[in-house]
């Protein structure tokens, strides 16, 4: 769902174990969607939650880019947010109803979380007019630069070495990655890049508030989704009234109800089931493990992207990605010390590596520049 963003040390080593009966309650009580998964080993748990995620987010990526590849769309990324928002809000009543939510943090704080949430979602959404897909994900991908920053002004949080080397990784591997983007993508844009930079500082400070406001106030998952989305919409849909976007959206849509609201439906449910299978993982297998299969999912994410539509690929991509999955593992191991070595990390890293590499190193590339609409 891109701006709700769930702390995952309330998983792994946040907190300790007070009694059996905690353990208990944490070992046994698990649910894939609506599906009570408890009584399957553990092994057969970690491979439903992996089949969840790449099933789920990789639709979501592959329609979400879809979309754009619409002739005359670009212009309605905005509009497609709103559509987004719509269903996100109906999702997250349905939830709230079905588990008895009410409403704990105030409304002023959502007045805030739903301008984020806004800017999050609407300039990730536009900037895929002007930049390539594995672009935006690689940029989403560096989400713990703008995080790290907001969190030390907000929060006034203090962060070890760890944590600015795996932030100095990130911004090593984006630059590079946006340099390779430049030279050989014909759709690169420096609107693009400002726009899913918009996007990140908006992330980093949604992050930081939720889980303020979580903490303060006890709220639930469903009812921040609820609230942020529900009035995000009010916001978005009042601007593009006033603006004369509204009209020009839906009549436009009007006219391609199939690959616009069609595919805008199934990847907004998609990405709401996606999320909570990440959590469920997170809650069986750990912070390290989830991180890992999300990683991967991205790589296939961005391989599906070159495969399917056609763009442009230089072998630079790959080293400045791989420095931001560095970066990713470094993060996590800065979250949690006591439960993940730094050896383990190197042995994550490398097996993700051989397994991208495995992905890619079939494909012959007779020139850097080469399109792939022959594959």
């Amino acid at each position: 769902m891109g701006s709700v963003n769930i702390p995952i040390n309330g998983f792994t080593s946040g907190s300790k174990v007070k009694s059996k009966q905690t353990i208990s309650e944490i070992t046994t009580n698990v649910s894939f969607l609506c599906c009570d998964i408890s009584n399957f080993s553990q092994t057969s748990q970690f491979f439903i939650c992996c089949v969840g995620v790449f099933i789920f987010y990789l639709m979501y990526g592959y329609l979400q880019e879809l979309i754009f590849t619409l002739d005359g769309f670009k212009p309605f990324g905005w509009y497609l947010t709103l559509v987004q928002f719509a269903y996100y809000s109906v999702f997250g009543y349905i939830e709230t109803v079905l588990k008895s939510v009410k409403r704990t943090i105030p409304l002023p704080v959502y007045l805030l979380l739903a301008l984020l949430t806004l800017g999050t979602m609407g300039f990730s959404n536009s900037s895929l007019g002007y930049l390539n897909y594995p672009t935006q994900v690689i940029f989403k991908c560096c989400k713990l630069i703008p995080v790290l920053i907001g969190g030390i002004l907000i929060q006034k949080k203090q962060y070890g070495l760890i944590d600015f080397l795996a932030a100095g990784c990130m911004c090593i591997g984006l630059t590079l990655f946006t340099l390779a983007d430049s030279k050989v993508s014909p759709t690169f844009s420096v609107i693009g890049i400002f726009m899913i930079s918009c996007a990140l500082l908006c992330d980093a400070a949604i992050g930081n508030v939720q889980e303020k406001a979580m903490k303060t106030y006890k709220g639930s998952n469903s009812e921040v989704v609820l609230y942020s989305y529900a009035i995000g919409f009010m916001y978005l849909l009042i601007i593009m009234i006033l603006s004369g976007d509204l009209q020009k959206g839906i009549s436009f849509c009007s006219k391609h109800p199939k690959e616009t609201y069609g595919y805008a439906f199934l990847f907004s449910i998609s990405g709401y089931l996606g999320i909570q299978i990440v959590l469920t993982l997170v809650r069986t297998c750990g912070a390290l493990v989830a991180a890992t299969v999300t990683t991967c999912r991205k790589a296939v994410t961005i391989i599906i992207s070159f495969i399917f539509f056609t763009k442009p690929f230089t072998y630079q991509y790959l080293w400045s990605g791989l420095l931001v999955v560095l970066g990713i593992y470094l993060n996590i191991y800065s979250k949690n010390p006591n439960k993940i070595t730094l050896k383990d990390v190197i042995k994550r890293f490398q097996q993700t590596t051989q397994w991208i590499f495995s992905k890619v190193k079939h494909k012959s590339y007779s020139t850097e520049k080469r399109l792939l609409s022959d594959v």
